[in-house]
């Protein structure tokens, strides 16, 4: 096998090979001889017939089969004897093959995997933000788990209904004087003052009687979500059949012992302890977003164009997707497709490249992920949805795919955790609307305040 460079730029190798004729006639006939032992020939025992007859009979397709063996050679052979890291698999192509006694000529082009070299992490500086929880946020979370728990009791004298009463009321909504879908309902409770229907709509139940009926006239947002209705003109006709007083429960130890702690002050300590919890992970996903800006900046190196290439296509696919559906950003709905190509393709090979770095740092550090791992993470995605924990385990238990796809977010954040301890990072005590504003919306604010 004779093997020539042709190409070597940066990421990119590109080689021609040449398998002799005479190896590829030699491999071709061990195995027509080996087919000849396992099939019968009119005419011919087991193993007898001429090695001529099996090459016409056989011989293409065996050759065939000769070919693709010697093409996946040839490219382990290419990797293996030049120290390559590809970061796909080889793209061949078949420049010349002649099946009845010709060469096998073969172009073998490699795109490899960046050189990132040994980091010095240490060298990296950012901040970490941190938030105390208040006496205030502590109260303000128990005064909202009592809220979520009210109960409600009649009104005992007759009056007119004022916000902050519940009213039970019947209604029937008319469009161009036709009821329409969804808007009728009996002995609905509706919070006065708390903006939960059509604005407009509790400001003219407010001063109801009991049993009084009255026609009230509305107006839908233009960006209602029921297109026949956004923008609209309606009316209802609502009764008022009852009045409700909210009653909130007191916030002492029965109260913190119907929600499973053992007092009050337990109750409060777990909710110290879960909201700090949540500013920790606050800060550390913005500690996260910092690192990655600054190995974004430090490691600049090229990196494969086909990777680019997979990723950009994820990104486009998605955009225009949104762009149909009209959900494109503010930003990006100004742009034309070639400016949103360029930036988009600009995300691509950033997140291409810190993926890689990210690898190569998880490789070179021996960091994996254990199923110890997994099932934190799964917990952690349980207590994003309060009151649906065991569904959400359910899920999980039930789709082994959907836990493995949890591995590459988990095996990503072990290795920034592993970066984020060998780097300068110094804690910076911040509001807690600071620490829980995104990133990009700080810098702006910053921007805009400047």
């Amino acid at each position: 096998m004779q093997v020539t460079e042709t190409l070597s730029e940066e990421l990119k190798r590109a080689y021609t090979v040449v398998v002799p004729a005479a190896t590829l006639t030699e491999r071709s006939d061990a195995k027509l001889r080996d087919v000849a032992g396992k099939i019968r020939l009119p005419g011919f025992r087991p193993g007898k017939a001429p090695l001529s007859l099996l090459k016409t009979r056989f011989g293409a397709s065996v050759m065939g089969e000769v070919a693709e063996e010697a093409a996946q050679e040839a490219v382990k052979s290419v990797v293996a004897d030049n120290d390559l890291r590809p970061a796909l698999q080889p793209k061949v192509e078949v420049e010349a093959f002649e099946p009845d006694g010709g060469d096998l000529t073969l172009s073998i082009t490699v795109e490899l995997l960046p050189d990132f070299g040994e980091p010095d992490f240490s060298e990296i500086e950012l901040d970490r933000d941190v938030a105390e929880v208040s006496d205030e946020t502590v109260d303000e979370a128990l005064q909202r788990m009592a809220e979520a728990r009210r109960d409600s009791t009649p009104v005992a004298v007759a009056r007119a209904a004022t916000a902050g009463d519940i009213a039970v009321i019947d209604f029937v909504g008319k469009l161009d004087g036709e009821t329409f879908e969804g808007g009728t309902a009996n002995d609905f409770r509706l919070d006065l003052g708390a903006g939960q229907f059509v604005p407009g709509f509790e400001d003219q139940v407010i001063g109801m009687a009991v049993d009084e009926t009255r026609t009230i006239a509305v107006t839908f947002p233009e960006d209602y979500g029921v297109e026949t209705l956004a923008g609209k003109d309606t009316t209802f006709d609502v009764t008022l059949k009852e009045l409700r007083a909210p009653v909130v429960p007191d916030l002492d130890d029965a109260f913190a012992e119907s929600l499973g702690a053992d007092s009050l002050d337990d109750l409060k300590q777990q909710i110290r302890d879960r909201t700090a919890e949540e500013y920790r992970k606050a800060g550390r996903d913005k500690a996260k977003r910092r690192l990655l800006d600054r190995l974004a900046e430090r490691f600049t190196q090229a990196v494969p164009e086909g990777l680019v290439d997979v990723e950009f296509d994820g990104i486009w696919s998605q955009l225009m997707q949104a762009k149909e559906r009209d959900m494109l950003e503010d930003d990006d709905k100004t742009k034309s497709d070639d400016e949103l190509r360029a930036e988009y393709r600009a995300i691509a090979e950033r997140r291409v490249r810190l993926g890689l770095l990210l690898a190569k740092v998880g490789e070179d550090n021996e960091i994996s992920v254990s199923q110890e791992d997994i099932g934190r993470a799964v917990m952690e995605r349980t207590r994003a949805f309060p009151g649906q924990e065991q569904l959400v385990l359910s899920y999980y238990r039930q789709n082994p795919q959907a836990l493995e796809e949890l591995r590459p977010q988990v095996f990503e954040d072990k290795v920034v955790d592993y970066i984020l301890e060998r780097a300068k990072v110094t804690e910076r005590t911040v509001s807690v609307e600071d620490l829980m504003t995104p990133e990009d919306e700080a810098a702006e604010t910053s921007a805009a305040d400047a």
